[in-house]
């Protein structure tokens, strides 16, 4: 099963550590990367760029709303994220639990709610018309 571990952390700790200290912190994303390659674990990953970057789009009242900014303002970010296989929630925690922004951040894990279009045909046509404005 997939498990979505999402990367929340102040994303200005960054910038305020030494080059030494993000050279070791580089290294051990890049080591806990390759424990999950090893594993056959590693379905994806990647770093997402400052929440200044973020635009927020909804609709309400039938009319397109575009902010600037997250979602949501909070004391942490969601920074990053990997993508991995796991054989249950347990598997999934330890994964998370092993991973380097555990130390100075949240890792939320999700499971992936895996969308098979056989299950859903009409509904699943119907969604892409509407995305395809048809």
């Amino acid at each position: 099963m997939q498990y979505l571990l999402l990367l929340h952390a102040d994303e200005s700790g960054w910038s305020k550590m030494t080059p030494a200290e993000q050279q070791q912190g580089y290294a051990a994303y890049m080591a806990y990367t390759e424990a999950l390659k090893k594993a056959n674990a590693y379905v994806g990953s990647n770093r997402l760029q400052p929440v200044s970057a973020a635009t927020t789009v909804k609709i309400a009242n039938g009319k397109q709303q575009v902010l600037d900014g997250p979602y949501a303002d909070s004391k942490e970010q969601l920074g990053g994220y990997y993508l991995i296989e796991a054989p249950d929630l347990d598997g999934a925690i330890a994964w998370a639990a092993r991973c380097p922004g555990a130390s100075h951040g949240t890792i939320e894990v999700r499971p992936v709610w895996e969308m098979v279009a056989s299950q859903y045909p009409s509904e699943r046509s119907t969604a892409a018309q509407a995305v395809a404005g048809d």
